[in-house]
């Protein structure tokens, strides 16, 4: 065997073993952990004497509110959305799954992804309000809150709280 042989062979067997698939059974091995996003807050419906201001003063839960999750580009257009229901607390929460944070504005959650009010199961409540930017877009908020799982971590935004309206406050007295 010529030097240029074994060289080429040696070349060869370097190479083949730098593109094998790790050992996952060594215990120095630790796979990189993946890691998913997701939104949650509040919808409440307000009450009649608040009516006006942004004030949250003896609002109740809203059950069944629909809010959307929309998430935009650097160029301002929507490339994910998802919209869910608030629970029997009018507590939503939404994991942002399919979401690639690397196609949107700035590369950070809080700059590219907005909440919104959508609609209230409550006829009694359904007419919308800007509290927190619930019809312009609440903007979602960093609260260092994390959970973890079999090899994944969900990292979790708030938005909110958000509110409807009562359609009908009877007028007040003010004799």
């Amino acid at each position: 065997m010529t030097t240029s042989t074994l060289a080429f062979f040696i070349f060869s067997i370097i190479l083949a073993t730098s593109f094998a698939h790790p050992n996952t059974s060594n215990p120095l091995y630790k796979e990189k952990e993946k890691v998913l996003m997701a939104v949650e807050g509040m919808v409440y419906c307000q009450s009649c004497s608040q009516a006006g201001s942004w004030s949250l003063t003896g609002a109740r839960p809203l059950p069944s509110a629909k809010v959307g999750i929309s998430c935009r580009d650097h160029k301002h257009r929507v490339g994910f959305y998802k919209s869910v229901k608030t629970d029997n607390n009018g507590y939503f929460y939404c994991p942002l799954e399919g979401l690639d944070l690397k196609k949107y504005y700035e590369g950070e959650l809080v700059h590219a992804c907005r909440v919104r009010l959508i609609s209230s199961p409550n006829v009694e409540c359904n007419l919308l309000t800007n509290i927190n930017g619930g019809i312009e877009g609440s903007m979602l908020r960093d609260v260092n809150k994390t959970s973890a799982g079999e090899g994944y971590k969900t990292v979790i935004y708030s938005a909110g709280p958000l509110a409807f309206h009562p359609a009908y406050c009877p007028p007040e007295d003010h004799y």
